[in-house]
């Protein structure tokens, strides 16, 4: 049995556990945050320990890591932390509910799949891609490394999905599109056409804007 330790001490984290805690064959050990957000020892009645000092409490030749991190700085947060684990040494574990339906296309490290996501066959997921509940991932579509699928989006056939972006609740990407890396696509948005990188599309509207990715702090 695999001894897991979570990073992070909020809600995320404690979903986090509950899922593994009840779905997996794996024992939970530990959390772990960084230093400037650690101002207690225990979360969940478990050790609560610095993530920059995590080696001496939890080798990683005897421990793996969970990394369910939220959507932030266009997951740019996510990706930097996903990165500093893998230098430490540590594997990365990936969580597929069973309540989705999955036909064990590729998925990579550190992915978070949550219930009645459906995931067709011949698609391909990357590392450190978080699909909240009730999402559709049609045949043949990609889904690159970092990004973050709220619930409840249909992402039709042969999609691409680029590096660090987030898909918003409800959102509905046509067959055949690109998105490119680091989007935004708002919840509710329909999307029909190509998206180029570090591009906009509000709920109101299907109109792209595009910014600076360090200009975009929330939607």
């Amino acid at each position: 049995m695999s001894k897991i330790v979570i990073f992070g001490c909020k809600q995320i984290a404690e979903i986090a556990y509950f899922y593994l805690a009840n779905y997996r064959e794996c024992e939970v050990i530990a959390f772990t945050i960084d230093s400037l957000y650690k101002d207690k020892d225990e979360f969940m009645g478990l050790p609560l320990v610095e993530f920059e000092t995590i080696e001496r409490h939890y080798p990683s030749d005897e421990y793996k890591l969970f990394l369910p991190i939220s959507y932030t700085n266009l997951n740019q947060i996510r990706e930097k932390k996903y990165q500093e684990a893998k230098q430490k040494g540590y594997e990365l574990i990936s969580y597929i509910s069973p309540k989705a339906t999955y036909y064990n296309t590729p998925i990579g490290d550190n992915c978070f799949v949550f219930e009645n996501n459906t995931i067709q066959p011949f698609t391909k997921i990357g590392n450190n891609v978080i699909l909240w509940s009730g999402n559709h991932i049609g045949h043949h579509s990609t889904i690159e490394d970092n990004c973050f699928i709220a619930s409840h989006a249909v992402i039709s056939g042969s999609v691409k999905i680029g590096k660090n972006s987030f898909i918003g609740v409800n959102a509905t990407i046509r067959d055949g599109v690109t998105i490119g890396k680091e989007c935004v696509i708002g919840a509710g948005a329909l999307v029909l056409k190509d998206v180029p990188d570090f591009s906009v599309i509000s709920s109101r509207s299907t109109e792209i804007s595009r910014v600076p990715s360090y200009k975009i702090k929330k939607i």
